[in-house]
């Protein structure tokens, strides 16, 4: 515990800056991360623990797109599409046998895709850690903001994710796809009474779920190491977002990916062999708090 060092840098402008900046940086990709989570739990009411692994094909995937290209912006869309195009596999084919049974069924059924997913990436990939490197045309001088300082990149990944989480917050909010979601996580059964195809909304629901754990993969790639098992720590982190915030509430998904992403990266610097346990303290507190998370509904 550094609790000195925390102070000098709460009253420091440019440490203020450098941390508060790596703070949305982790937030705002844990955020993506979570939202996806988040929403098929909200509309499915399933708790897809194979997520964490769409967040480490999407880092692969576009990987691998950079390494032929050359382009990071065909990265990132076909990072996205092709996990989109996955989870809608592992949706119809899989997770929709088990809709409405034991949670067990569905938690094996999610762990073993885990398991299958970490060794195709041995078997594609290779066992060894691997790094994109920083794209070219992110290669510039950093900007400084009260002695802080913040790569060009962060800027890029900041622009991208309030982007997409406010694409997010239209599609949901104001369209007819997102009043239709919102109806099916209500009463699927009215719904599909009303002539609308359930399957192809659950199908939807679990393709944009993937298609925002695919972008979160292939915004992190370049500042991050790429190996098999990757999406563990960040499924972990992602239900502790989404239990602080609320299950199902994509706005809690925000907010609460945004507190862990500070109290991680302030954690970091005042108890720098305790930031693990400072989320689960946070997360303990709230619960104590607001056993149904910041935004969720009571029971």
């Amino acid at each position: 515990m550094d609790l000195i060092a925390l102070a000098n840098c709460l009253v420091s402008p440019s440490c203020l800056v450098t941390q508060t900046t790596s703070g949305l940086i982790i937030g705002l990709l844990l955020f993506l991360v979570a939202a996806g989570l988040t929403l098929i739990f909200g509309v499915l009411n399933v708790v897809n623990f194979a997520h964490g692994s769409f967040y480490m094909m999407g880092a692969y995937f576009a990987y691998t797109v950079y390494v032929f290209t050359g382009s990071y912006a065909l990265a990132i869309v076909g990072a996205a599409l092709g996990v989109a195009v996955f989870s809608i596999v592992f949706e119809r084919f899989f997770m929709s046998r088990v809709y409405g049974g034991n949670v067990l069924m569905q938690l094996l059924v999610c762990y073993a895709f885990i398991l299958i997913l970490d060794d195709v990436v041995k078997i594609v990939w290779g066992p060894e850690f691997k790094s994109m490197g920083m794209p070219d045309y992110f290669r510039r001088p950093p900007v400084f903001i009260a002695g802080g300082v913040i790569p060009v990149f962060y800027l890029f990944l900041m622009g991208m994710t309030a982007l997409i989480g406010a694409g997010l917050w239209l599609i949901i909010g104001y369209t007819r796809f997102g009043k239709v979601v919102r109806a099916a996580a209500v009463n699927p059964q009215m719904v599909s009474a009303l002539g609308i195809n359930t399957g192809l909304v659950f199908a939807s629901v679990f393709a944009l779920g993937g298609l925002l754990a695919g972008l979160a993969g292939a915004l992190a790639v370049p500042v991050r190491s790429l190996v098999s098992g990757m999406g563990f720590s960040i499924l972990i982190e992602s239900f502790i977002v989404t239990v602080i915030g609320g299950m199902g509430s994509i706005v809690g998904a925000f907010v609460g990916a945004i507190l862990v992403g500070m109290v991680r990266s302030y954690g970091s610097i005042g108890f720098p062999l305790f930031v693990e346990g400072l989320m689960f303290l946070l997360m303990a507190i709230i619960l104590v708090i607001k056993p149904s998370g910041l935004f969720g509904k009571e029971a």
